[in-house]
């Protein structure tokens, strides 16, 4: 695929759309998932990667798959995704924390870590538009 033709992410905004098209809408609401987006230097998408599925109440987001697949591509920057099957946004300790791990990582890999965003299909939470990453 030609560059121009990737999407081109600046905001969460423009990612917001992007990772909800990913989600299977007939589980979003039955347990928690979690995908990858790979940005290039001009913040164009690469890829969109399942990181992981896991149940009701929480989802394993492991550093190292994210930067396996970052390291391979070549991505520039990264933003992650995951869903809260009850429909609320609120990030918990668990998502800070795991955020503050990737900003670690990427920080020594060189690799930007844009955003975090908490989405369900009405809408989403940007820990980075909240000052949380």
């Amino acid at each position: 695929m030609r560059n121009c033709d990737r999407a081109m992410v600046n905001r969460s905004g423009d990612a917001y759309p992007i990772f909800l098209d990913k989600w299977d809408m007939d589980t979003i609401y039955l347990v928690e998932s979690a995908y990858l987006m790979l940005l290039n230097r001009g913040n164009r998408v690469l890829g969109i990667m399942p990181i992981s599925m896991g149940g009701i109440t929480g989802t394993v987001v492991d550093p190292k798959v994210i930067f396996r697949y970052a390291l391979v591509a070549g991505a520039a920057g990264i933003m992650l995704a995951h869903n809260h099957p009850s429909g609320n946004l609120k990030p918990s300790k668990a998502d800070e924390l795991v955020s503050k791990k990737i900003k670690q990582a990427a920080w020594c890999h060189d690799i930007q870590f844009l955003d975090h965003l908490i989405l369900t299909p009405e809408g989403y939470l940007s820990m980075a538009d909240e000052g949380m990453i």
